[in-house]
């Protein structure tokens, strides 16, 4: 071990919180990607618009709101980017035909069928999955590193921090049963 210093166990719990963190706020990304039938700017938020030869997201050209519970609204700040943002939308995977009035775009959201509702409310259980292994890894990483201290740690503090790891764990993993029931709520409610 060529004098490499030994991880200390709060350092390693630390890193494991701040990692099960990001899993939970990517989950949530992948989330607010699903149509739920009801108007969402995060619906369109992921989508670039070739503007003035760079490719930039949609809303640093445009504001971007919803009037109403079936209509995402986007106002360009710039009259040339309509066309850009219209190809944009209609190249998108959204499946919404923008409507172009010269002034603004709008996407009619359409209300979701029996069969795309259960299509959508299986993505978001495969969203949850993916964030509930990923937060299950990074258990393993963090028992891994506490494991290689055990020599160095009193036997009833090493199962102590073990435990924290699980725990940790498993909050983690119920908020995101809570978020995946939340938004799978939100799907089947229209």
């Amino acid at each position: 071990m060529g004098g490499e210093k030994l991880a200390d166990p709060n350092q390693i719990l630390n890193d494991a919180e701040s990692k099960m963190k990001k899993a939970i706020e990517s989950t949530k990304r992948d989330f607010q990607g699903v149509r739920t039938g009801r108007a969402s700017t995060a619906l369109v938020e992921h989508i670039k618009v070739e503007y003035y030869g760079s490719l930039v997201p949609l809303n640093q050209v445009a504001n971007v709101s919803t009037p109403d519970a079936r209509t995402i609204e986007i106002k360009p700040w710039d009259a040339n980017a309509l066309m850009e943002i219209d190809k944009a939308l209609q190249k998108s995977d959204l499946g919404i035909s923008p409507n172009n009035d010269g002034k603004v775009v709008r996407l009619n959201i359409p209300p979701l069928t029996e069969e795309r509702r259960k299509e959508f409310v299986k993505m978001v259980h495969k969203f949850a999955e993916g964030g509930r292994v990923a937060i299950r890894g990074i258990r393993q990483d963090a028992n891994k590193s506490l494991d290689q201290l055990k020599k160095d740690v009193a036997e009833d503090e090493f199962k102590k921090l073990h435990d924290r790891i699980q725990k940790m764990t498993d909050a983690n993993t119920l908020e995101i049963n809570r978020l995946s029931e939340h938004k799978e709520k939100e799907i089947l409610e229209f």
